[in-house]
């Protein structure tokens, strides 16, 4: 079984403001160039870490746009919910995203944390399962979220997780998990994203984690001039696994889509954001400004009982629906 693996495509209608080129297209060219090399390498399957999209209201035309490319696969494509595919970060509202609608087309299908895709070849069996962003992903134990419950003779698992899978710590308040502390996972094999800057290919003792980068760079981070979009191209193989990482031809230099004035302006703004959150801090003692993780600390503070912090959850979740540019509707 082969497969080739793409994460946080973030499509969008409009050019960010620290991008130089027409973003639109230059996705466009980066999907094409993708769905290329699976039709190349006459892969099985394509895989996708999850932010499909940018927003889960996305343009229907803009959709329409990029289902036409990704309907070009000879292969299908498996994907989990990112962030950015859900309302509020919540995986529950997916039926009423533009990523449930690509679902419900069968241009693409989504892995739901219960239902693992069962590959049966004459040569071994593969789980394929996935672990979609949720509120708590990354501030409970991993094991809920990077050890997936694998079926008797299975030979291969694969899971993919959308989460902040990282080789170093990262500052308070960010939630993360570390590579070293799930080894012990029952997968063969973990594919995530989110983390934009990706790591790369890990092995360890057979087992393998792995972050080729997201296809899409729309942040203004300095090290995302120096990065190239990649692709995994992965093989199973009489149980054995071979991976590797394929760097896209078509994605011109960081230098030459990233304003790099833009990133000055930016980094100014950075100084002056954590300044703000440092105040807020002082004041109200809060670890983060995330809402789910304020109505987190408040329920905490208060003694609410979980339900109530669920409905305060899916209240949220639903205003963020209702909320259109900025306009309460």
């Amino acid at each position: 079984m082969k497969f080739l693996y793409v994460t946080d495509s973030h499509i969008r209608g409009t050019t960010p403001k620290n991008r130089l080129d027409s973003y639109v297209d230059t996705l466009k060219t980066k999907l094409q160039e993708v769905i290329s090399i699976a039709n190349q390498e006459c892969v099985d399957l394509i895989l996708h870490g999850g932010d499909v999209f940018d927003r889960p209201d996305l343009s229907p035309n803009v959709v329409g746009q990029f289902a036409r490319i990704f309907k070009k696969s000879n292969a299908p494509i498996y994907v989990v919910a990112g962030n950015h595919d859900t309302f509020g970060h919540n995986p529950d509202t997916l039926s009423r995203t533009m990523l449930g609608l690509m679902d419900s087309f069968g241009v693409m299908t989504v892995i739901h944390p219960e239902e693992p895709l069962m590959i049966h070849d004459e040569e071994c069996v593969i789980q394929i399962s996935g672990q979609p962003y949720h509120y708590d992903l990354d501030q409970r134990d991993p094991k809920l979220d990077y050890y997936p419950k694998r079926a008797e003779h299975v030979d291969v698992a694969i899971h993919i997780v959308h989460s902040m899978l990282v080789e170093k710590a990262l500052p308070e308040g960010v939630a993360h998990t570390l590579i070293d502390h799930i080894w012990g996972t029952t997968a063969d094999i973990i594919l995530t994203g989110h983390f934009h800057g990706g790591f790369g290919i890990k092995e360890k003792n057979g087992k393998f984690i792995c972050n080729p980068g997201a296809l899409a760079r729309v942040n203004n981070h300095w090290s995302e001039i120096n990065r190239k979009p990649k692709v995994i191209i992965g093989e199973v193989k009489n149980g054995k696994i071979q991976l590797c990482e394929q760097t896209l031809e078509n994605a011109e230099d960081g230098d030459q889509v990233l304003d790099r004035s833009f990133l000055e302006k930016a980094l100014h703004q950075e100084e002056k954001l954590h300044s703000f959150v440092q105040q807020v801090k002082e004041a109200s003692q809060f670890q983060s400004l995330n809402m789910g993780d304020i109505i987190k600390e408040i329920a905490s503070l208060q003694n609410v009982e979980e339900k109530v912090r669920q409905e305060a959850l899916r209240r949220m979740t639903l205003v963020e629906e209702k909320w259109k540019d900025g306009q309460y509707e």
